[in-house]
């Protein structure tokens, strides 16, 4: 593990969304990025007066910036469930900038000053990667949670750098809905645990190999103590095989031993 100056090791994944309400209305937006020892970094910010676009494009803005100063892993990708900002990235920007920050309308191109700062902080070594909103993504969903509270005018800052990537996220549930307030909901560590075992059916089932830090998020453990593993390991309910090249596969354990 490559050591940054604080010794949480290199950034694994990372994550943004935006949140508003009204559109335009009051909005916020939040981050989260994870170290190879198991840490987590989570910050998010509010403005009473903006679009859910403009919140997607300041946390990505923000992230990028925090991103260059830390020291990355090769296969980092910043997660985000917004195409526009994919597709501005990715495809529009340098149409615009051809044409003076127009679009192919001839008008001026909205959010001209949140563009031109991401293009100075954007990082070729980090590319987007679009994940589904809402589809069970734990970053996502935790993201989402920071800007939803930030856009809600809440005062307390998202929680601090923690230790081990499932006491942060716990930390941030979602308050139920009122017509739900007299349903004893399961803890929500064991809510994301099930989501975290949904997903990691759909991945065996499908026969999909994940990179060693793809396999870290969805088993919370540190980058650096899957890379001591040898040949195939169990965790809970599923066999991990290596298939070469850095990458696992889950498949079904047929013992029904676990393991984790």
């Amino acid at each position: 593990m490559a050591d940054g100056p604080d010794g949480r090791g290199r950034v694994v994944a990372a994550a943004t969304d935006g949140a508003c309400s009204g559109n335009p209305g009051p909005g916020g937006w939040g981050a989260l990025i994870r170290f190879e020892d198991g840490s987590v970094e989570e910050f998010g910010g509010a403005d009473p007066a903006t679009t859910n676009n403009r919140m997607e494009l300041q946390a990505a803005l923000a992230t990028l910036q925090r991103l260059a100063e830390l020291p990355l892993h090769p296969d980092l990708t910043l997660r985000t469930d917004s195409k526009y900002l994919i597709d501005g990235l990715g495809s529009w920007m340098a149409g615009w900038k051809r044409k003076g920050w127009r679009t192919a309308a001839g008008k001026p191109v909205l959010n001209q000053d949140l563009w031109q700062a991401l293009d100075q902080a954007r990082l070729a070594e980090v590319p987007l990667r679009y994940v589904k909103g809402h589809s069970g993504d734990p970053d996502n969903d935790r993201v989402d949670q920071i800007a939803v509270a930030y856009s809600k005018g809440r005062k307390q800052a998202p929680p601090s750098p923690s230790p081990s990537s499932g006491s942060s996220k716990s930390s941030g549930s979602a308050k139920a809905a009122p017509h739900q307030a007299s349903v004893d909901p399961a803890p929500v560590s064991l809510q994301k645990l099930l989501t975290r075992m949904e997903l990691a059916d759909r991945l065996a089932s499908g026969g999909y190999a994940l990179t060693a830090v793809e396999l870290a998020q969805l088993v919370e453990q540190p980058l650096n103590r899957l890379s001591e593993r040898q040949g195939s390991w169990r965790w809970r309910d599923w066999l991990v095989e290596p298939v070469g090249s850095d990458r696992w596969r889950l498949r079904r354990d047929p013992s029904g031993s676990k393991q984790t």
